[in-house]
Parts: C-alpha cells; structure tokens; sequence
C-alpha cells in the first residue's frame, strides 16, 4: 500500500470518526446532563427513590426549600400554561406535587411538548420528578383545559454539597412548545 492510499485511508477513518461523533453527541450531552444536573436538567426517580430520600431527609433534621414554579410558552403555541401556585416550601427529601394547568386557545387541537430546567443551574441534580406531564407529548382539543401535575422531591444530598450553600429557592421552569410532529402537519409535511 502507498503512503497516498494510507493517508487516504487515515482521512476516511478520521471523517468517519467525526461524523459518528456528531451523531452521537446529542443523546451523549443529554446523557452528560441528566447524571450531573449540568444546565439544570433535573433528574427522574422511582417511588422506591422517593421513599429512600423521605427517609433520609427525615433524619436530616426536616430542612425546607422554596420552590418557584415558572410557565412559558412558544411563540407560536397557542395554549395558556400556568402553575396553579407560584412558590411553595417544601420539607427536603418529601415528595411534593405541583401542579400546572394548560388550555388551548384555538380552534384546532395543539399537539405540545414541554422542556424543562432547574434554577439555579447546581440544583439540577437534586431535583428528582417522579411523575411529570413533561415526559410525554399533550395534545389539547379547542378550549380544552387540564390539570398537569408534577410529582417531585429535593434530594437530601443537597444539603451536603457545598454549591447548595447559600441557595434558598430552586425554581422550576417549564417551556411548551407545539411537537415536530404538530409543527409537520401544520406545513404539510
């Protein structure tokens, strides 16, 4: 083989490598940020989780936590979307629900999907759902409206991480935005 063909194999293997890479980034990044809480992606735990972090912030000494509730929509979204109470105090390690309420203002039924973030950004990784709208596609039929809730608890372990120092109220964010496939049907796709 000639040092033309090898070099010429290298590139190949090189560009190869890039381009699995670009696929995979995305679902590694997601991975990456669901472990750390990195960008205040929240985490999900299991009944069992939650019973384990009661007990655990039970013999915590019974801290508390103010937590915010936010609600927007995409611009082009057409659905009202609020919590029904803006902050609570919440006992760390106890399961807690929240809940959001959604109506669609238009005519036509509106497939939406909510993203989500924890604030402040180190928070993320403490704050476990248990149960929340947000993991799956909604579809509202004209000026229908629903309860969403959200079955959540703070991790005891923030208490000993020194980036939880200071921080008095996580707020918990949530953004709706019309589903690829709603925003395909509405171009023809």
């Amino acid at each position: 083989m000639d040092q033309n063909t090898k070099t010429g194999l290298i590139f190949a293997g090189v560009a190869a490598a890039m381009l699995g890479f670009g696929y995979a980034a995305v679902p590694l990044y997601d991975m990456f940020c669901r472990v750390t809480g990195f960008g205040g992606t929240t985490q999900r735990a299991t009944l069992a989780e939650a019973d384990l972090a009661a007990q655990m912030g039970r013999s915590a000494g019974g801290q508390t936590m103010s937590i915010r509730f936010d609600a927007n929509t995409a611009r082009d979204m057409p659905w009202t979307f609020k919590p029904r109470q803006a902050t609570d105090r919440v006992q760390i390690g106890e399961r807690d629900i929240a809940v959001y309420t959604a109506r669609n203002d238009s005519d036509v039924p509106v497939t939406g999907t909510a993203s989500f973030n924890v604030e402040p950004e180190q928070a993320g990784k403490y704050f476990n759902k248990i149960q929340c709208f947000c993991f799956t596609e909604q579809t509202l039929q004209p000026g229908q409206e629903v309860a969403m809730p959200v079955l959540y608890y703070v991790d005891p372990a923030a208490l000993d991480d020194p980036n939880m120092e200071g921080v008095e109220q996580i707020t918990l964010s949530y953004t709706f935005h019309k589903s690829l496939e709603q925003k395909n049907v509405e171009e023809g796709g």
